[in-house]
């Protein structure tokens, strides 16, 4: 079984325009995401998907494997679809480029259920939310799950929906809550049927594309991980990233 990693890396954004080259102690971004990528057990290959060329000689640089793709693409999803169909593999593993503490261990735990459940089509990871001000972050996406592991929903609200006290320290967050982070496991030949679909009403308004999946009846398994990711979407995210590697590496 062929297992393809795909990182898609876009230069243009609204928040943070170039973060994908953004140093972090020395090493862009996107290098710190394909090494972390690259210590998985069970990829047998790592692209960086891109719509510009920058971003592509970087990657080539440190002697990573990049693709071009178009710059037309309204999703990440899209653009590793575009370099899927030029593969020849069954899983490909869609993992952000703006996850810079992305461990290859979290990468593998994607893959896993396709090595035991043939009848899957898509899969992604979870972790525990241990802060109700994280809980109520529309910018951190909420998953419940059903007894299986497989996703019921997927918000930016905060559900499902608990009391909670009022201070925020850690540990006073709901109990059994899930933040969902942003790696998909895919079936290849799903996920270039996924990319065709159009986009659902519950994805549109909650801006969340997975939604489509469970739009269109096809389950999502969810692997919880104990992973705390630090996505990077401005700069001051980039400045928690440097803070925490700074400490890790005393």
């Amino acid at each position: 079984m062929k297992i393809f990693a795909i990182i898609p890396a876009r230069y243009h954004s609204t928040r943070f325009e170039g973060k994908p080259l953004a140093p972090i102690l020395g090493k862009p971004m996107i290098q710190h995401v394909y090494e972390g990528v690259s210590q998985s057990r069970l990829i047998d290959e790592i692209i960086v998907a891109t719509d510009d060329r920058r971003i592509l000689e970087v990657v080539q640089s440190f002697g990573g494997r990049g693709m071009m793709t178009s710059a037309d693409h309204f999703t990440g999803t899209d653009r590793v679809a575009e370099v899927a169909r030029k593969l020849r593999c069954e899983i490909i593993v869609n993992v952000q480029g703006d996850e810079p503490l992305i461990k290859g261990s979290v990468v593998d735990a994607a893959i896993r259920p396709f090595l035991t459940d043939d009848s899957l089509s898509m899969s992604t990871l979870m972790t525990g939310i241990e802060k109700a001000e994280d809980w109520k972050n529309p910018h951190n996406v909420k998953v419940v799950v059903d007894q299986g592991g497989f996703a019921l929903y997927f918000s930016r609200s905060p559900v499902p929906f608990q009391c909670l006290p009022h201070s925020s320290g850690k540990g006073d967050g709901p109990k059994g809550v899930f933040k969902h982070i942003g790696v998909y496991g895919f079936l290849r030949k799903f996920l270039l049927r996924f990319s065709k679909m159009n986009p659902t009403p519950l994805e549109r308004l909650e801006s969340l594309e997975q939604l489509r999946a469970l739009e269109n009846g096809y389950p999502i398994k969810v692997v919880p991980v104990d992973y705390t990711p630090i996505s990077v979407d401005t700069p001051e995210d980039l400045q928690r990233v440097v803070r925490f590697l700074s400490k890790s590496n005393q």
